[in-house]
Order: structure tokens, then sequence, then C-alpha cells
């Protein structure tokens, strides 16, 4: 079955999902393989996501898309890109219908087990606070994104979360578009264009 099999049976947080507001069951939205080059380390999946089993196919995929340069088929090229969230599935709403936070025993109980079948990454991603606290070590966003350079040169680029919530934040620091998407952008072209046998990049 091997473990993304295992991950797309995991029922481990059934009885914590069927008491939020939304009562679903567990749906695991497992995108990777072994020949990934860029990983996409985002939070969770939404609810659209959690219907559609697509990651990212969602506004905030739209948007994530345009700061990455990737139209949809390099975005969903399987076989290189990896979209590994720090919960595999939608965690529900709560009674107020806000997204509720990635349960972290999913993080516990898969997470280096996965990145160890990932051992030709060149390139991460880590979008949104949860990933970047677990790529990065316990830093807040704001301590991330003000040594971004500082991160990307060691091969890990952490991003705001794409969702429309973030749009103010975006707004107050025009220097994302300005400065880091144009390095973002030009540094996946790099990767994604390596020829597979290439050993160089970042790990």
């Amino acid at each position: 079955m091997g473990l993304a099999g295992e991950i797309g049976r995991c029922e481990i947080c059934a009885a914590r999902f069927a008491a939020t507001a939304t009562a679903h069951r567990p749906r695991p939205v497992v995108w990777y393989r072994r020949s990934a080059r860029l990983l996409i380390a985002g939070q969770a999946p939404g609810i659209r996501v959690h219907a559609s089993g697509r990651p990212f196919a969602d506004p905030s995929g739209d948007r994530l898309r345009t700061w990455t340069g990737l139209d949809a088929a390099g975005f969903y090229d399987i076989d290189r890109v990896a979209v590994v969230p720090m919960a595999f599935c939608f965690p529900g709403y709560n009674a107020k219908g806000h997204d509720l936070p990635p349960p972290p025993v999913c993080a516990r109980t898969w997470r280096a087990r996965v990145m160890a079948e990932l051992p030709g990454l060149r390139l991460t991603l880590a979008v949104g606070g949860a990933a970047i606290r677990w790529h990065l070590g316990a830093k807040t966003l704001a301590e991330a994104m003000a040594d971004w350079r500082g991160h990307a040169a060691a091969g890990v680029f952490p991003l705001p979360h794409p969702s429309w919530r973030n749009t103010a934040w975006l707004r107050r620091n025009p220097w994302f578009d300005a400065e880091l998407v144009p390095e973002l952008q030009a540094r996946i072209r790099a990767v994604m264009e390596a020829p597979d046998e290439d050993p160089g990049g970042l790990a």
C-alpha cells in the first residue's frame, strides 16, 4: 500500500471532525511522489479541497499560483511538485463558522515519514504559520518574513497564507510583491527547469 496509501486511509481524527460544526468524515488529500523537487508545505485543506480532493483548488490556490508563477499544469505536476500540508484533512469549522486549525496529531503522525520519502527536494515553500514553525523552528510569521532572504538562501521561502484574510497584510507590505515574489518565481523556474539528473540545487 505504501505510505501515501496509509495516509489516505487515516481516520485518527474521525471523532474530532464529527464533533465540528461541519460534522464531516476524514478525507486525506495526499499529493506527492518520491521524485518531487519542489515542496509546498501548507496548512490544511479547506472545504472546497475537501470536496474535490485536489490541493489548493480554491481562490487561495489561485493566489498562490500567481505568487509562484506556475500555471495549473506546472503546479499539479505531481512528479515534480509535492503538496504536503501540516494536516492532510479539512479540520472543519467551529460553531461561528471559522476555520479550525490543523490538528497537531496529523503532523506528529505523518510528517517526518513523508519528508523522509522526499530525498530530492530542492526548494520548500512554507505557507502559513504552522508550516513556518515546522520548517523554520518556532518562528512567528513576522519573524520569518523579516528574514525571508536568509531563509530563502537556505532553501525555504516563508509565505503568508494566500487566503483573502491576509489581503490587508499584503497591502501593508508592498515589498512582498515587489521583492519576494520575483525572487520566488526565479527560484521556482530554476528548480522546475533543471535536468532530472542535475544534483545541484538546494535540498
